[in-house]
């Protein structure tokens, strides 16, 4: 049991509040799946757009257009196709591929395909915050669009009206202080008034060098932490106790 006094829960997603094994072997397969049916499908629509020109900033293009050059739409969408997949194999943040997944996924999750995987004890503890007025939030790599979409059709319904806030990439690096220290200023919160709760000791310092309170979640299916590292470590939300006077 650990004891947070603060009045501000920042969570991860994969690894702390819902199994990694969801993400790779049912969200990433999705997407490889339907990838190359989504660009023909939605190659004009705006959003998909920006999304590739993201994924082209991000291989070091000035944009979509001078990317793809002359190539028609079919070799300019099986050169988005290479690239989504290589970023994919590599297990890459990057902000334009998280985006584009984000809309892929969304037709999933409205047919009722994909249902987001919860840990047993994450709803009851959201509610719980929530109940007590806890101010609670989302930082993840994942597209702010996923994340809603994610926590509005989990296995055990919607969860979004108990999330004040969502924090992706455009913030910042998940592994660099000065994301948690912006994140901070947008709860309007000092960091020592909000715990961080993530699987990834990389993570958990960055919060921690912000200032941050942290705990290392150590779920089934994460993988082991580093022997050396001292960080608080919970294996459930259960572990929680706050003990500060909400308003």
């Amino acid at each position: 049991m650990i004891e947070f006094s603060g009045q501000a829960i920042l969570l991860d997603i994969e690894g702390t509040t819902s199994s990694i094994r969801f993400v790779y072997d049912e969200m990433f397969p999705f997407v490889r799946r339907e990838l190359a049916g989504f660009l023909v499908s939605n190659w004009e629509s705006a959003e998909v757009r920006a999304a590739c020109n993201v994924i082209a900033t991000d291989a070091g293009h000035t944009s979509l257009a001078t990317w793809c050059g002359d190539a028609d739409h079919t070799a300019a969408r099986q050169l988005v196709s290479k690239e989504v997949i290589r970023l994919m194999d590599g297990d890459i943040k990057a902000t334009g591929l998280k985006q584009l997944q984000g809309l892929i996924w969304r037709s999933g999750f409205v047919s009722g395909e994909l249902r987001a995987h919860v840990y047993d004890d994450v709803p009851p503890a959201l509610n719980a915050w929530h109940d007590a007025g806890m101010d609670l939030r989302i930082y993840s790599s994942g597209s702010i669009a996923a994340q809603r979409l994610f926590f509005g059709h989990t296995i055990v319904g919607d969860l979004l009206p108990l999330l004040n806030g969502h924090y992706d990439t455009t913030t910042g690096p998940k592994k660099e202080p000065s994301s948690y220290t912006d994140i901070s200023n947008a709860f309007g919160r000092e960091p020592a008034d909000i715990l961080f709760l993530s699987d990834v000791v990389a993570e958990t310092a960055a919060a921690c060098q912000a200032g941050m309170q942290t705990a290392l979640c150590l779920r089934p299916g994460n993988a082991e932490p580093p022997s050396d590292h001292d960080f608080v470590t919970i294996r459930e939300f259960g572990e929680i106790r706050c003990t500060a006077k909400t308003s």
